[in-house]
């Protein structure tokens, strides 16, 4: 399948590539996307949180009184979950949230986010382009050529381009990142998506 290129002032270059019909024509794969996406959160969980039980509350270690002849309940520890400065019953204690998802899961979800990107026109294939200077100031006026706007916007090398990852770093709705490195999260999690053409053979190289 052939798709147009596109240059940095966002006009078409009347230029064509082929894109590898095992990626841009994958069917659309939901619970696919769906389990990679809540995986990848779900590990970026620390899972360091932590309260305390009436064992490790500090002090209670005297029974405040008699256990019969008061005509009130009876108590064992004034650090009781039921007092105020007492434990809390069931409460969190640090625990690992990983998950695993398997490799062609992984795969079948970045492929079916691209193609379904590519089929609504929020992805664009780029000419191979850098930021020589590194200043967001002088990336600003592509992001203005593109039209990307308030929207969240992905660029995709085929190598990492440290000058262009750090223009993009004053931008937080932007982003630049090598083309094997992108999760599914990170496909899902923007608007547009502009794959420079030298990144396609990358794409097809992880992911098929």
């Amino acid at each position: 399948m052939k798709a147009e290129i596109y240059n940095i002032e966002g006009q078409a270059t009347g230029e064509k590539v082929d894109l590898p019909a095992s990626i841009f024509e994958t069917p659309k794969h939901e619970h696919a996307v769906y389990l990679c996406v809540k995986a990848q959160l779900a590990n970026m969980r620390q899972g360091t949180h932590a309260t305390k039980n009436r064992s490790a509350v500090r002090g209670g270690g005297k029974k405040p009184w008699r256990q019969k002849g008061r005509g009130v309940a009876r108590a064992g520890t004034i650090r009781s979950p039921l007092w105020v400065g007492g434990g809390r019953i069931f409460g969190p204690q640090p625990r690992d949230y990983s998950q695993k998802v398997n490799k062609k899961l992984k795969k079948l979800a970045r492929r079916s986010v691209l193609a379904d990107k590519f089929r609504s026109g929020d992805l664009k294939i780029m000419q191979d382009f850098s930021v020589e200077s590194g200043k967001t100031k002088d990336f600003m006026p592509i992001v203005s050529s593109l039209e990307i706007g308030k929207d969240k916007a992905l660029f995709l090398t085929a190598e990492l381009d440290a000058n262009l990852v750090q223009a993009c770093s004053n931008v937080p709705r932007i982003r630049a990142m090598r083309a094997d490195l992108v999760s599914t999260y990170d496909l899902i999690n923007t608007k547009s998506i502009f794959v420079q053409k030298g990144a396609i053979a990358k794409l097809e190289e992880v992911l098929v």
